[in-house]
C-alpha cells in the first residue's frame, strides 16, 4: 500500500475554501462527499485514522497520490486538523479551478488567493503559521492510500 504525500500548501487554503462555501456533506463518522469550487464536480472521501487509512477521488490524492485538499476539509470538519473560520472566510467564493488553470503554477495562485485574504483582512504571517501547522500534523498522519472506494 501506497503512503499519501503531503499536500501542496495551497491544498490547505483550498480546503477552508471548500468548507467557507459550504461545499462539504458528511455522511457519517468516517466519509462524506464534496462539491468541487464551480460545482461541476463532486468528490468522495473516506478516511479511518484507526486504520491510518484514506481515499479521494479528487486528482491530486488519486493521481498525484498527496492529500488533497477534500481529505484535508473533512479532517478539519471532524477536528482531526484545527480549523481557523476567520482565516477560512478570507477565502470564501475563490474559483480554485479557473485560477489553477489559468497560472498553472500553485505558487502563483497561492500568491493571488492570499492577496484576496489579506483585503479581507487576513494577514500572510497569520495564513502562513496556519498552513504550517495544518503541514506539521498532516506529515506526522502518514495515511496510507486505499486505492477503491471502502464498501461500508
Amino acid at each position: 500500500m501506497i503512503y499519501l504525500n503531503p499536500p501542496p500548501r495551497i491544498k490547505v487554503l483550498e480546503a477552508l475554501g471548500a468548507i467557507a462555501d459550504r461545499r462539504i456533506k458528511i455522511i457519517d463518522e468516517k466519509s462524506c462527499r464534496v462539491t468541487s469550487s464551480l460545482g461541476d464536480k463532486e468528490y468522495y472521501v473516506y478516511v479511518d485514522l484507526e486504520r491510518g487509512v484514506a481515499y479521494s477521488d479528487d486528482n491530486g490524492t488519486k493521481y498525484r497520490s498527496y492529500i488533497g485538499y477534500p481529505i484535508i476539509a473533512f479532517l478539519m470538519l471532524k477536528g482531526y486538523l484545527p480549523y481557523n473560520e476567520r482565516i477560512a472566510k478570507g477565502f470564501k467564493g475563490i474559483d480554485w479551478k479557473i485560477l489553477n488553470e489559468r497560472y498553472k503554477k500553485y505558487s502563483i495562485v497561492e500568491r493571488i488567493v492570499k492577496k484576496l485574504a489579506n483585503s479581507r483582512g487576513i494577514e500572510t504571517k497569520e495564513i502562513d503559521l496556519f498552513v504550517n501547522e495544518i503541514m506539521s500534523i498532516l506529515r506526522r498522519l502518514k495515511l496510507k492510500k486505499l486505492e477503491n472506494i471502502p464498501i461500508h
